[in-house]
């Protein structure tokens, strides 16, 4: 590389300086600019071996000057930064062919480390560019740290046929990452085919992934495509994975290894074209420890895992979200609301046993059945169980939108999925799962991640609250306490 200068442009100040500083010490050359036109006169005079942009400038959009830049000079890396932090952004910034995107505020040493790996590599690790644009409709939302990872995960995982594992609980937005997937990437000319593992009678698992011949089984009046086929070219969607039949986890094992499948009652294999995107709530290791997964096809599926943190770990998200929800419930027909700055504060002190889903069930509440253009705490209070330690319990209020009616609604969905009225095996141990973690992260955060208090609240063991606790991946965070 001719000129090893680093080429910095940001109209924040304090980011020029502290980047000048911190790559000056390590012995670089750096020369920082405030607007996009002195970057692009840098870069066409053949200065810098590398460049810093924010994406946002005063002049320009650095996601329109990069392809230019590529043009004049193809190996000229460009690492990309954005306070504008959503998934779009990533996107878009990858398909320029970035170098790497990092949302700010970045790590310091994180930065550091992609500029070391940057200016090593001869050559830039360029990405195909889709041929139409994405719309501008954000399929996920939220500008936390824990989204910001799964925004720069996706974006590399946009372009390529790489199998993914999606886990996080019930209502965090497994299926909207899954599409997101699948409509930002090279297959989204194809179809996008969803199978719900837990919704299909375990009998008629094989015959719904690979389909059947006629008279294959009593009933096969004609030939099925099942969904194997149905998704050729496109992105297969194996959402609840972990209700999967250990038959069916056989062939499907077949098929990840082989690329071929054969129909129920056919004897010529089939070519299997479809990228494999798998979720589950539940954990599948514990799943393999029990033996009803298995092993082998655990490690095909989770070649790239995504875990989606649950609300209450993203409560910074939760104003984005609650305008996201008002503005489709307000294209409803209803008048337009809005949340005061106290039932917003509300929201976020709530666990969110339903996630997402349940936030977005609650705006839909709202706005239908309140008057008040300005929704009020006093409003969330009526509509939110209260979380009471009075006696050393932990009561759940008599709202059925608290813990005890997430479970009966999630009951009553594994009843309705199933025609004949019987849910899937393993009903309690499924269930006993989906309440746990809630219930003990609850307990957790009303004794102040006091692990004792909480063991006495719940009347278990100390060491068998901490084996849950590691078992059910549960953060634990603690405030010292005067006295203690």
């Amino acid at each position: 590389m001719a000129d090893s200068t680093i080429l910095v442009a940001d109209d924040d100040r304090s980011i020029r300086q502290v980047l000048s500083q911190a790559l000056g010490r390590l012995g670089y050359e750096v020369r920082a600019t405030s607007n996009a036109a002195t970057l692009w006169q840098w870069v066409s005079n053949g200065e810098g071996g590398l460049v810093i942009t924010d994406i946002i400038m005063p002049d320009e959009n650095a996601l329109d000057l990069i392809p230019r830049i590529q043009k004049i000079r193809p190996d000229l890396k460009v690492i990309a930064m954005s306070a504008q932090s959503t998934l779009l952004t990533a996107v878009r910034a990858n398909e320029r062919g970035v170098f790497e995107y990092l949302p700010k505020p970045f790590d310091l040493n994180e930065l550091i480390a992609v500029v070391e790996r940057a200016l090593m590599q001869s050559a830039p690790d360029k990405l195909v560019s889709t041929q139409s644009q994405p719309t501008d409709e954000l399929p996920l939302i939220g500008r936390s740290s824990a989204m910001q990872e799964i925004y720069r995960v996706m974006a590399r995982l946009m372009l390529t046929d790489l199998t993914v594992l999606i886990t996080g609980e019930s209502g965090t937005g497994k299926e909207l990452v899954a599409r997101a997937l699948h409509d930002y990437g090279n297959r989204k000319e194809g179809p996008f085919v969803a199978i719900n593992m837990a919704a299909i009678p375990r009998e008629l698992i094989e015959s719904e992934l690979f389909g059947h011949e006629r008279g294959a089984f009593t009933g096969a009046v004609g030939r099925y495509a099942g969904r194997f086929e149905q998704a050729n070219g496109g992105t297969l969607f194996l959402d609840e994975i972990g209700d999967m039949p250990m038959e069916a986890q056989t062939r499907l094992l077949r098929v990840l290894q082989e690329g071929e499948f054969t129909t129920v009652g056919g004897r010529s294999a089939l070519s299997a074209n479809a990228r494999i995107v798998a979720a589950t709530h539940r954990d599948l290791r514990m799943l393999v420890q029990e033996g009803v997964f298995r092993e082998d096809l655990y490690y095909r599926l989770n070649v790239v895992p995504v875990r989606l943190p649950p609300l209450r770990e993203r409560v910074e998200d939760i104003p984005e979200l609650v305008r996201h929800f008002l503005r489709l419930s307000n294209t409803d027909g209803n008048s337009r609301k809005i949340l005061d700055q106290g039932a917003i504060e509300r929201l976020k002190q709530y666990h969110w046993p339903g996630n997402i889903r349940e936030l977005e069930n609650l705006i839909r509440r709202l706005t239908a059945l309140y008057a008040e253009e300005t929704v009020s705490r006093d409003a969330i209070d009526r509509e939110l169980p209260e979380i009471s330690q009075g006696n050393g319990a932990l009561g759940l209020g008599n709202n059925s939108d608290g813990l005890a009616g997430a479970v009966a609604e999630q009951l009553e969905s594994y009843f309705s999925a199933h025609k004949d009225g019987v849910p899937p095996a393993g009903l309690y141990d499924r269930v006993l799962h989906e309440v746990e973690r809630p219930l003990i992260t609850m307990t957790l955060n009303a004794t102040n991640g006091n692990q004792i208090k909480a063991a006495a609240v719940l009347g278990l063991n100390r060491n068998t609250l901490r084996k849950k606790i590691r078992l059910l991946d549960i953060p634990v965070s603690r405030k010292k306490q005067r006295g203690e």
